[in-house]
């Protein structure tokens, strides 16, 4: 029996409610939602409207307008900084960010179109709120930070930064991959304008779908056009939201099962929380107690989630992780898309281990793992 420790690439297995969502919009629905007047049709916008709904109550959003679906994360990260920036803009984000973030920044910044500051996290693995407030200038229109390290599970001091890049007048973006639904989110606490989320990873969902939250009001231009299904008189892109942000064929099964997924959580979220707490808790601790081990997750409880890389003496991550898979144990080698991280860890050439934790995982799970690295030690 396989023991799936890979959560923070995409949660698995899917729960019942959710693969129930996914075939019932495949099958009892399956209309094209606002691009007709037939019932299916109008059940899919339904659908989409009560998605939106369970998404802004779960992060505390206000108005379900607030949320635009996306085909994943990285969608979501693009359409908020593309269509945020200018020529001349100067942005400010951290070392520690995935791939879709800094290869967005940094193709912009190579093209001569922005200026760009990686501020650097301290020794524990999270930023410095003062060194995002040094980094600040005239010209600063954006800030971006990942509410936790997909590498080493760091919380950052989110809510902090937020607090500055108001005061400042800055916009602010959060990249929420590796926090919604392992963490409580409430965007009006951490001060954002802009959070961007994954459908298939904590929120339990099919992959293929995501979300940005935008907050009511901000000026955001459209990242891409074509058809909405409103305004079609009209050969330019309409401005209402958040179908403006929403061009071509919704994705109607990924939206049904995040939404499901989303509700699994608002109806457990504490005891669900709890149980990865405590799962984490083991593993870490178990795999501090092997002398050969090297950890790179904060011990803290309330500084990660349920993320724990490491690596074992000095053989290489992919082949820990080969011997790992042998085992039927699957968890991520390598880089995980931020190489940023990796050079802060001094690990650029052998990647670390990534073990990552859901709530539906068990302590027998743990303990697989823990026996099998006792085993490549020996």
């Amino acid at each position: 029996m396989e023991v799936y420790l890979d959560n923070a690439a995409t949660s698995h297995p899917k729960p019942p409610a959710v693969l129930q969502a996914v075939h019932e919009a495949m099958t009892t629905l399956n209309g094209n939602p606002g691009r007709s007047g037939h019932n299916r049709a109008l059940a899919g916008a339904r659908l989409i409207l009560t998605a939106r709904e369970q998404l802004a109550n779960l992060i505390n959003a206000g108005p379900p307008e607030c949320i635009a679906f996306c085909f994943n994360c990285t969608d979501a990260l693009n359409t908020a900084i593309k269509g945020t920036l200018c020529v001349g803009d100067h942005v400010i984000t951290s070392l520690l960010e995935h791939n879709s973030v800094l290869r967005v920044l940094s193709t912009l910044q190579k093209r001569g179109l922005i200026d760009l500051t990686l501020v650097e996290p301290e020794p524990d693995g999270a930023v410095s709120p003062a060194r995002f407030r040094k980094a600040l200038r005239s010209n600063t229109r954006l800030c971006i930070l990942t509410h936790a390290s997909n590498v080493t599970g760091a919380i950052q001091p989110v809510a902090e930064v937020g607090r500055l890049m108001r005061a400042a007048g800055v916009r602010y973006l959060i990249d929420g991959a590796q926090a919604i639904g392992h963490l409580p989110v409430d965007v009006q606490a951490l001060h954002c304008d802009l959070y961007a989320f994954p459908g298939h990873k904590g929120l339990l969902g099919p992959q293929g779908s995501g979300g940005l939250y935008i907050a009511p009001e901000l000026p955001l231009r459209a990242f891409r056009e074509g058809g909405t299904g409103s305004s079609s008189d009209s050969m330019l892109q309409p401005t209402e939201r958040p179908e403006c942000f929403e061009s071509g064929t919704l994705n109607l099964p990924g939206i049904a099962g995040m939404a499901a997924g989303a509700g699994l959580i608002l109806s457990s979220q504490s005891e669900h929380m709890a149980r990865e707490r405590e799962l984490t808790h083991q593993l870490w601790e178990g795999l501090y107690s092997l002398k050969d081990v090297s950890l790179y997750t904060p011990r803290e409880a309330p500084s990660r989630v349920g993320v724990v890389s490491f690596n074992v003496g000095d053989r290489s991550s992919s082949e820990v992780s080969d011997y790992l898979s042998s085992m039927n144990i699957a968890v991520r080698s390598g880089l995980h898309c931020a190489p940023g991280a990796h050079q802060f860890l001094g690990t650029l050439k052998r990647g670390a281990v990534r073990a990552s934790l859901s709530w539906q995982n068990t302590p027998d799970d743990v303990e697989a793992l823990l026996s099998a690295v006792r085993a490549i030690m020996a």
